[in-house]
């Protein structure tokens, strides 16, 4: 499958680019390479696709921070392309403008307003949580999941009548899908109580889901979680929530992710902190240690006169920022371990290990005491 192209260059606008300017830049685009303009002309049509997609995603606030944030992997899930994929949370809107170019092109403009009879009802978003672990989360990984949404009734097809009865006209708004009611001087509109703005009754409800056109069914989805993610954010599966009625189209469903607690790692956006113990020895004399990593156990050299509290970096063997723009950072904390219990052995060693030790000769103590000093002089 060939590389997405960055959505900036598909455009040919900058990052800081202002909504007017991308808008546009698609205008432009889309009136050079509109099939319409274009007929039969292949590439002109991948041209019109691939900047229709991107100005979607650029037009719409939440989708275009997704996607300056995590790439197009924030965006997609799946292998899907414009408008089919799984999508990070957001949602773009083409009409005016696409409206308009289609209005250049066919040398009028749109035609606006319209009865709201006959229009398909959108199906219902829905949202899951998806547990995962801390490695999961960091190397990226694909669950399935059971979802249980409103799908299309097969005894009656989705048109609500038995046996596939086709809906007649609601008797109270006539097909217009709501009803108006005079008060003062103005025209009240509102939706029909009968039909709920469809403009069509079902006469003969199906017994197998009472009229409603849709009953429950459970599915089972695989969800792509790229590397990176983090507890708390949502990817967003298209098209995956109830069915839409009427031929309308069907709601999203969003994925909540929740990463479990490490026994190791605490996570920093895409740095790792990690706290390891040391003994007193080798503090002071320096040792080479063994620490664990998300892909297994490295040595680490501890120097010598180590204090409690040290961060030592571990480059790149942190979290994969979303998109895959490089890897983040593991943050080792020494922390020197003082010890609970002696033998008798120990406590004769470190007896003699203090009856040798200058109190001056550790660089914390040695400060301090020098600023005590000035203080009370």
């Amino acid at each position: 499958m060939a590389q997405k192209r960055d959505y900036y260059e598909v455009l040919g606008v900058a990052k800081s680019a202002s909504k007017d300017d991308v808008k546009k830049a698609y205008r432009k685009l889309a009136m050079q390479c509109h099939p319409d303009r274009k007929p039969g002309d292949k590439a002109a049509e991948t041209q019109f696709k691939e900047a229709s997609e991107a100005a979607e995603v650029l037009l719409d606030e939440q989708k275009r921070a997704q996607y300056d944030q995590f790439g197009h992997a924030g965006l997609g899930v799946g292998a899907g392309g414009f408008g089919g994929g799984n999508y990070a949370e957001g949602f773009g809107d083409l009409g005016d403008i696409f409206g308009d170019i289609f209005g250049d092109i066919l040398g009028g403009g749109r035609r606006r307003g319209g009865r709201r009879a006959q229009q398909g009802r959108p199906g219902n978003d829905l949202e899951v949580s998806l547990k995962i672990k801390f490695q999961e989360a960091a190397f990226g990984v694909e669950k399935v999941i059971s979802v249980h949404r409103h799908a299309v009734c097969l005894s009656c097809h989705g048109s609500g009548g038995r046996d596939g009865s086709r809906p007649v006209t609601c008797n109270m708004c006539s097909g217009a899908g709501e009803v108006r009611r005079q008060q003062g001087f103005f025209t009240i509109a509102t939706t029909c109580p009968k039909c709920h703005g469809s403009g069509q009754m079902v006469a003969d409800p199906c017994p197998s889901c009472h009229g409603v056109g849709l009953t429950k069914k459970k599915s089972d989805l695989s969800v792509k979680v790229p590397a990176g993610i983090d507890n708390g954010q949502r990817l967003k599966l298209s098209n995956e929530g109830d069915s839409g009625q009427n031929g309308g189209p069907n709601g999203d469903l969003y994925v909540s992710i929740e990463v479990e607690e490490h026994e190791f790692f605490e996570r920093d956006g895409f740095d790792i902190y990690c706290t390891v113990p040391v003994s007193f020895s080798q503090a002071a004399l320096g040792a080479e240690i063994e620490v664990p990593t998300l892909e297994g156990k490295v040595s680490l050299k501890v120097p010598a006169g180590t204090q409690s509290s040290k961060k030592m970096r571990l480059k790149g063997k942190g979290i994969q920022r979303l998109g895959g723009n490089g890897l983040g950072d593991q943050i080792i904390q020494i922390h020197v371990e003082t010890p609970t219990k002696l033998t008798s052995v120990q406590k004769e060693l470190f007896q003699q290990i203090a009856a040798l030790e200058n109190a001056s000769n550790g660089p914390l103590t040695r400060g301090f005491f020098e600023r005590m000093r000035d203080f009370f002089q």
